[in-house]
């Protein structure tokens, strides 16, 4: 079939094009109309020049590949692909209003902004993550989004995906990104390490909380060597009102060793919305770029590396590195439960040791207000309930910043549980269930709601069941005595 060109009027698969809304040096984008979908649509067709223009048809296979694989609010849903045959096209609904490269414009934004808006860019991210997918190419202009407020990230061409063929590692050999948020494993040429998309996720908080790109504007290649052993000016020396709890996420997420960054998106969205429980390190109350010696020494150690240790899979990854969240029941009675409860968060970390844990524990309340502020001792309840908590994970062998304890108050357990692991993406819940009660059977239990509405995976740990034993019916068995 004979090639065309895209153009005002055009037909084609039942598309028609209307207006021209962007012209790129890699593509242009069209309105489109198409009479089985009402939703507004907009089409991408690449810029070929004449004769082969090998990245820019790889890297439009590969979106090709990729999107119509993607589903969920963070990504845009695809109507149509169209062949290079004829005219190579990819159709998608139309993410109303503009990327966030205006909103880059006005940097530095208050600190409750910078919050806001890098919590939002890191759960697009951990979607994406999630579905088997790198983006390798995050950067404000490649973030839309919604008037719901979720984040969409678009441009895939330089993405991969972990169960199709790398098309860009095996017909190139250069380095691919955008040089100010390009990680240093991939100026090595690695394209398989869902913590590069991380890198960059700090690069943009930087900016946004600075006003300025960590790196500036590299221009060469050799520029984005470097690195690989200098750091960046520290964000509170070029900002005072940079608290130090987000220095120590930004930096944390700037590292050069991949191991050494967060190790999934998840996590880092736990840190930026539970900013009292960050570990603040030596990067937290650096003032200044680290001297001409540490520099040298790390220059001397880097300058023959040729690759960085990266996971196998952006999955095993994910699986090696969640967050568990561990409902706990802190009653007395529950005290065995408990244990057993402890016993098991250990057994999981075996598996997977790069996990976080997120230790909760629920202050059931009247619905409208606490029923007791105090303990039978006298003691705040709230404060007393976290002193409880922090005694039953003594001995889960974790450094500090991956092992939390949060407190929630809430008439309804289940639902808190619910809601408090999505907030934080977790990975998995672990919680006990008091008993077997038929009167719990009947009416259901906070463990069996969590099990059924739970956003993850939920392990329920039991008691062996004693026969004629119905304590604690009536009870429910959430985590919130």
């Amino acid at each position: 079939m004979q090639q065309v060109k895209p153009h005002p009027g055009l037909e084609i698969d039942g598309f028609t094009l209307g207006e021209q809304l962007h012209k790129g040096g890699f593509a242009t984008i069209w309105e489109v109309t198409h009479p089985l979908y009402r939703t507004p649509m907009v089409m991408k067709v690449p810029t070929i020049l004449d004769g082969y223009d090998g990245p820019t048809i790889v890297g439009f296979e590969v979106e090709q590949m990729i999107m119509p694989r993607l589903e969920g609010p963070h990504v845009p849903r695809v109507m149509g692909v169209g062949d290079f045959s004829v005219m190579p096209y990819i159709v998608t609904e139309r993410i109303p209003g503009h990327s966030l490269l205006k909103l880059f414009g006005t940097a530095p934004l208050p600190v409750h902004e910078v919050i806001e808006t890098a919590a939002r860019m890191a759960a697009a991210v951990h979607d994406l993550h999630r579905q088997h997918v790198i983006h390798l190419d995050l950067k404000p202009e490649n973030y839309l989004q919604r008037p719901t407020g979720e984040m969409v990230l678009v441009d895939y061409g330089l993405s991969r995906h972990d169960e199709l063929p790398d098309l860009l590692a095996e017909e190139f050999t250069i380095p691919m990104g955008t040089f100010p948020y390009i990680a240093p494993e991939q100026y090595l040429r690695q394209r398989g390490d869902l913590r590069s998309d991380l890198y960059a996720l700090g690069a943009m908080i930087y900016q946004l909380a600075t006003g300025r790109k960590p790196f500036g504007e590299p221009e060469k290649l050799s520029q984005v060597r470097q690195r690989l052993w200098r750091d960046p000016v520290p964000p509170r020396a070029l900002n005072k009102g940079i608290p130090e709890w987000l220095q120590e996420i930004i930096l944390r997420a700037l590292e050069v060793d991949p191991a050494k960054r967060y190790q999934s998106a998840a996590q880092m969205i736990f840190d930026l919305t539970h900013p009292m429980q960050v570990r603040l390190t030596d990067r937290a109350h650096k003032t200044a770029p680290d001297g001409a010696m540490a520099v040298f020494r790390r220059w001397r150690a880097m300058r023959g590396v040729k690759a960085l240790a990266a996971p196998i899979s952006t999955m095993a990854q994910i699986e090696r590195a969640p967050i568990i969240l561990v409902a706990v029941d802190l009653a007395p009675e529950m005290e065995a439960l408990s244990r057993r409860l402890f016993g098991s968060v250990k057994q999981m970390l075996v598996i997977q040791p790069d996990a976080r844990v997120a230790c909760v524990n629920v202050i059931k309340t009247a619905r409208l207000g606490i029923d007791q502020t105090t303990d039978d001792e006298g003691n705040h309840l709230h404060v007393s309930r976290l002193v409880a908590l922090r005694g039953w994970a003594e001995g889960i062998d974790l450094p500090d910043d991956r092992l939390t304890y949060t407190i929630l108050e809430s008439p309804d357990p289940a639902a808190a549980i619910i809601d408090y692991a999505e907030a934080v993406q977790a990975g998995h819940v672990m919680m006990g269930a008091r008993g077997h009660s038929s009167t719990r059977r009947f009416l259901g239990s906070v463990s069996a709601r969590v099990v059924a509405e739970a956003h993850c995976s939920v392990t329920v740990i039991r008691l062996p069941e004693r026969r004629g034993d119905e304590a604690g019916e009536g009870a429910g068995d959430a985590p919130a005595a």
